[in-house]
């Protein structure tokens, strides 16, 4: 448990924040040289100690629950939970960890998810490994990591987006069965021919039912249709050689 030995008499050290009590950091990246080496820079901190590495998702959730870190260091792409995920479920687990998401990404729409899911920030790892102590301290002060108008204008708009993809939703429900058949074979591949033919139609039905399609979808060509369609899960798959 983090709460045994050094830093053992109040927990972890949440409760008083003395400094002879080191904070406590558990790492997390599937790629393991890189997460000891986050462990090495850490470990030249005599205020801070690395509890574990972990490789996935699960494994960090697990323990968490198990030694209560005061810091995480969450890798965001994992094969068996995202690290958003993961994060939702470490609050859940111990609401008074702090969650740093470590992303090679500059993705303002990322930054909004990690602190919806109630991470303190996000740091790029090309940041990390210079920025790292002094950040999982910020994190354990609960300072800010990122800048207060950095994250409002991406809460902005991956608040924007979600509308976007509401609207989308509507449009795409919006589909009769047999326009929606039509844009499965689309995505299989299959030719204005070879459709009219399957669905025992004339092409000018068929131009017809792709047209109400374009229209209903307020897009401009059979591929932004597909591709909406794709995104929203509508149809599985797409044949991008199809003409």
């Amino acid at each position: 448990m983090a709460g045994s030995g050094i830093g053992s008499g109040t927990g972890n050290g949440k409760a008083n924040g003395t400094a002879r009590q080191p904070i406590t950091v558990l790492i997390v990246d599937d790629e393991r040289t890189f997460g000891e080496a986050l462990e090495v820079v850490l470990g030249r901190e005599k205020d801070l100690r690395v509890i574990h590495v972990a490789t996935g998702g699960s494994e960090a959730v697990a323990t968490a629950g198990e030694q209560h870190p005061d810091v995480v260091l969450m890798d965001v792409s994992m094969p068996d939970m995202s690290g958003i995920e993961a994060t939702r479920k470490i609050k859940e687990i111990d609401p008074e960890a702090a969650v740093v998401i470590l992303s090679g990404l500059d993705d303002d729409h990322l930054l909004a998810r990690a602190v919806q899911a109630g991470a303190s920030g996000m740091l790029r790892k090309t940041e990390a490994v210079l920025d790292v102590a002094s950040t999982v301290r910020r994190a354990h002060r609960r300072e800010a990591i990122n800048d207060e108008d950095e994250v409002e204008l991406a809460q902005r708009r991956l608040r924007h987006r979600r509308d976007l993809d509401e609207d989308a939703k509507a449009r795409l429900d919006r589909l009769t069965p047999r326009e929606l058949e039509i844009l499965s074979l689309m995505a299989a591949g299959r030719t204005p021919e070879e459709i009219a033919t399957d669905l025992g139609m004339s092409p000018n039905t068929l131009r017809t039912h792709t047209q109400n399609v374009l229209t209903k979808l307020r897009v401009h060509s059979k591929m932004e249709a597909l591709v909406l369609a794709i995104r929203h899960g509508k149809v599985a798959t797409i044949d991008l050689q199809a003409g």
